[in-house]
Parts: structure tokens; C-alpha cells; sequence
């Protein structure tokens, strides 16, 4: 009788523990990272060690977020800035090619930095894609696709996981800042 209770109450726990998990969110930084040189190789405790749990998830194991969660959310009111891996830092996009193209993830039209990011063919979930990830530390950021009939330049859209992404936002200038201090 006494397991029987302990048993209840540690699922009870458990689920109150569950149920107060925060969501995952975009890390945010008030300076770009410093741009990896050269190849970033970790093993996998080092990766364990730098990561969120969610950001090992979605990097290192090609983990996909939820769509239309806290992430893309946030995403979506985050203004001018660029986004890097959380992983090594590297530039991979900017909101110049930030769209919303209402697919619940993070969408750009083109990287930032086309060195930073490589593509390579996806036949996991027995579907035939363009896997997405970052050319310094092989990360999955997600996957593009084409031809959807956006009017964006490129007519591609890169869906890309906010959760392994850091976003910088855009330094404003010093006449710009002094404008909006006159501002009543």
C-alpha cells in the first residue's frame, strides 16, 4: 500500500514538473558570437556540456521543434539582427532574408553568409528532402525547399529550427539613437 502511494505521488510530481517546464525560446546576445576560422569538431560530452538540452536535440541530433511554439513566436516580432548557430557561433542568415511564410518555423529566402551553410539530401521519414546545416560544425538547422511560389528572390525557403539559432539584434547607429531619446 505504501509503494502503491509513494508510486502515485511520485507520478503526480512528476507531471506538475512537466506541465512548469519552460518552452524553449531563441537565445538572444547583445554581441555576434566570434566567427569560427576553420572546422569546428567536439565530441559528443563537449556538446552536451555547451548545448541546452533543446539545442543538443536540434543540432547535434537533427531534432525538429514544435511549429508555431514559443520559438517561432518570437521569431516573428524579433526586428532587425542576424542569426547564428548556437553551436559555433557562425553567421548563417540576417533578417534581411527573414519572410513569414506561415509554416510555423523560422523562414529565410537565403543565408547570410552562403559559406557558413550546406546542404545534403535528407531520405529520413521516408520523404525525400534538402537537409540544411551549418558548414562549420555540421549542425542541423533544418531544410530548404523550392519552387513553393513565394515572391521572395530566390523562391526558396529555408525552415529553419529558431531553437539553434542565436539572434543578434542590429546595433543601432548613434544619430539614430539620440532621435529617439528627443522623441516626447
Amino acid at each position: 500500500m505504501k509503494s502503491a502511494r509513494r508510486l502515485t505521488a511520485l507520478i503526480f510530481s512528476l507531471a506538475i514538473l512537466s506541465c512548469n517546464a519552460k518552452e524553449p525560446v531563441m537565445e538572444t546576445s547583445k554581441e555576434a558570437p566570434a566567427e569560427p576560422t576553420g572546422k569546428v569538431e567536439k565530441t559528443d560530452e563537449e556538446w552536451k556540456k555547451e548545448l541546452t538540452p533543446e539545442q543538443y536535440r536540434i543540432l547535434r541530433q537533427a531534432g525538429t521543434e514544435a511549429a508555431n511554439g514559443a520559438v517561432y513566436k518570437e521569431f516573428k516580432h524579433q526586428g532587425e539582427g542576424s542569426y547564428h548557430c548556437a553551436g559555433c557561433g557562425a553567421l548563417l542568415f540576417s533578417s534581411k532574408e527573414k519572410f513569414d511564410s506561415n509554416c510555423g518555423w523560422p523562414s529565410f529566402y537565403d543565408p547570410a553568409k552562403a559559406q557558413n551553410v550546406k546542404t545534403k539530401k535528407d531520405i529520413s521519414h521516408g520523404m525525400i528532402r534538402v537537409e540544411v546545416v551549418c558548414a562549420k560544425c555540421d549542425g542541423h538547422l533544418g531544410h530548404v525547399f523550392e519552387g513553393e511560389g513565394f515572391n521572395t528572390p530566390t523562391d526558396k525557403r529555408y525552415c529553419i529550427n529558431g531553437g539553434g539559432l542565436v539572434f543578434v539584434p542590429a546595433k543601432k547607429d548613434g544619430a539614430a539613437e539620440k532621435k529617439e531619446e528627443k522623441k516626447p
